[in-house]
């Protein structure tokens, strides 16, 4: 009998950690901050479609991060393939600091100015005024033109982005949250500007937080948080998250010399 214990004692194992989770039966893409590479999102867009089909039946949902727009050379494009994946598929997109500096750009020629000078310049031209135009116009005019020049049903997808989501285990959200609130209680400029204070945190929050808004060589998995910006814009690699009951994989689009290759990878951690 003692022998019997002991064989039992030495051949036990610590029980496994639950990881994790999404709902059971519920499959996500969380995409990173796409800012205006259309090129990027078309190509990742189509893989997702392709992988969310080959991965059997499941109620999916696809989570764009925020920052569609700025710095890349087609958000116009974006904003529009946004739109017809949404009427297409469950697409829930989230409010970036940029589409909030975007919008402000109406009314405020300050926050126009800052926004230009932030990847903006790029937003406006890709609604097609002439270079020529747009370099001849002061900030001042530029405000006076903006509305002839970005349609209004583009400005209320915009406004219509949400702040946050959860899915299970789950947040997901553009930027990261404030470590010392409950998630009810956030902020909306946390939740799309904040940083340090929540990228240097090392206790426990109440969820596993999926981010974009700052840059990392690649995926970063932090435990309480996984950070997938990639830096499309001047990386040329835009990434997926997929998350499936407590799996973690990776979708990317990678721009190599000129033409997109889709990389599936598993989370390193």
């Amino acid at each position: 009998m003692v022998l019997s214990a002991l064989k039992n004692l030495l051949g036990s194992k610590s029980p496994k950690a639950d990881l994790p989770s999404t709902p059971a039966g519920e499959r996500y893409y969380v995409v990173g901050d796409i800012h205006g590479r259309c090129d990027l999102f078309e190509a990742l867009a189509d893989a997702i479609d392709a992988d969310d089909r080959a991965s059997g039946p499941a109620d999916t949902t696809i989570v764009l991060l925020g920052d569609l727009v700025d710095r890349g050379a087609d958000s116009a494009g974006v904003i529009r393939r946004a739109r017809e994946w949404q009427r297409a598929r469950k697409v829930r997109i989230l409010a970036g600091n940029h589409e909030e500096m975007f919008l402000q750009s109406f009314d405020d020629e300050e926050v126009l100015r800052h926004f230009l000078k932030h990847g903006g310049r790029e937003t406006v031209l890709s609604y097609g005024i002439p270079l020529a135009d747009y370099n001849r116009l002061s900030v001042s005019e530029l405000l006076t033109r903006l509305p002839s020049i970005i349609p209004q049903a583009d400005r209320d997808f915009l406004n219509g982005f949400e702040e946050k989501v959860i899915a299970g285990d789950y947040l997901f959200v553009h930027a990261g949250i404030n470590p010392m609130r409950s998630i009810e209680d956030q902020t909306r400029k946390d939740m799309l500007w904040i940083r340090d204070r929540f990228l240097s945190y090392e206790g426990p929050l109440p969820k596993v937080v999926v981010h974009g808004h700052t840059i990392f060589d690649d995926v970063e998995d932090r435990g309480i948080r996984i950070g997938i910006d990639t830096g499309a814009f001047r990386s040329g690699v835009l990434t997926a998250l997929v998350l499936e009951d407590d799996t973690r994989r990776i979708i990317k689009a990678v721009d190599k010399d000129a033409s997109i290759a889709i990389a599936h990878e598993e989370l390193k951690t």
